[in-house]
Formats: structure tokens, C-alpha cells, sequence
């Protein structure tokens, strides 16, 4: 049990359809790296996103989320403002096995940068496209890559299954797709 490595990443991706589109190796040509390592799975960031903004001067409440908070953008590089703060979604759809809770953490290249993704728990049974929270904590615009590498995928499998999983009591971000907003 514990973490766990390639070969049984690849497995899981292989016949259970855990992480897809699955990468089975890193890709790292001209690009922030991605795909399957030693002890994980490279997720890339998409090409939507929400950049926050205080153009309205809008106060951010996780409990009333209102969209005058952000402006959308897509694209290929994504600029973040200094001291800001965007989201966006993973290019993978992960499905949990009932087993297994995984750790979403940011890349050391973007946090060599300054940019930093919060420590992130996909739960058992939890699926759908990872909404991930890019801020840049530097005084200059910094810029993201999407369908490039972005956070690493660490896997954790139980002892055993537990009593109730993410999907079993409909978890409010179950199935996501896209960028979701703060929901209660």
C-alpha cells in the first residue's frame, strides 16, 4: 500500500481508465514536462481560464461567488497579473478507484518562478477535470503554458476501501468539467 509507482499508474490508466488522455512516459521537448514519472502522473493546465480581477472592486466570498470577480480568457499562454491569482482545469479527466486519494501539487519550475498551485486532495471515487488555483506570488506578470505540465499527481492506495467514498455521498465537485467556481 502507500504511494504508488509507474508501473501501477499505468496499469490503472491502461485498464481502468484512471488519468485520459494518459501520457505513458514524460514529454519534454521545448515543453514544461508531463505525463507519467517514477512516483506520478504530470497533469498539463487547458486553455481556459478565470483571471481574478478587482476592476469592480468585488470582495471575493467562497459562499456567494460572483463572476465580476474574474474574466475569462483562452488561449495558449495565459498571463497572470502580479500578486493575482487564476483558475483552470487539467487537460486529464482522473477517475479515483475506491482505494486510492491522490495529492495534486504544484511543479518545481513554476514554483522556482514564484507561481504556486495550493496542495490540492482528489478523494476515492472523486472524477472529473481537476479545477486548479494558479497564483503568482511575484510583483511581475507571470506566465503559464496550458497543454503543458503544471502539477504532479501523487497516488496513495488504502489498506482497504473506505465506508463512504467522494462519489457515494455526492460530493459537490463530483464529475466536474471545465473551471468550476467555489460551490457550497
Amino acid at each position: 500500500m502507500g504511494l504508488k509507482a509507474d508501473r501501477w499508474i499505468r496499469r490503472m490508466a491502461q485498464e481502468h481508465g484512471m488519468i485520459d488522455p494518459f501520457v505513458d512516459g514524460q514529454v519534454r521537448d521545448d515543453v514544461i514536462s508531463y505525463g507519467l514519472s517514477s512516483y506520478g502522473y504530470d497533469i498539463r493546465v487547458g486553455r481556459q481560464f478565470k483571471i481574478f480581477t478587482n476592476v469592480h472592486s468585488t470582495i471575493v466570498d467562497p459562499k456567494n461567488f460572483t463572476p465580476e470577480a474574474y474574466v475569462d480568457f483562452a488561449g495558449d499562454v495565459c498571463i497572470i497579473p502580479p500578486n493575482s491569482f487564476v483558475l483552470a482545469e487539467s487537460v486529464e479527466t482522473i477517475r479515483m478507484p475506491r482505494n486510492v486519494s491522490a495529492l495534486v501539487l504544484c511543479k518545481s519550475t513554476y514554483i522556482r518562478a514564484g507561481v504556486l498551485i495550493p496542495t490540492t486532495v482528489l478523494e476515492a471515487e472523486w472524477t472529473g477535470t481537476i479545477t486548479l488555483e494558479i497564483g503568482n506570488m511575484t510583483p511581475l506578470p507571470a506566465r503559464v503554458y496550458a497543454n503543458e505540465g503544471i502539477a504532479q499527481v501523487l497516488f496513495f492506495e488504502g489498506d482497504e476501501p473506505p465506508d463512504i467514498s467522494y462519489a457515494d455521498r455526492k460530493g459537490k465537485y463530483q464529475d466536474q468539467q471545465g473551471v468550476v467556481l467555489p460551490r457550497i
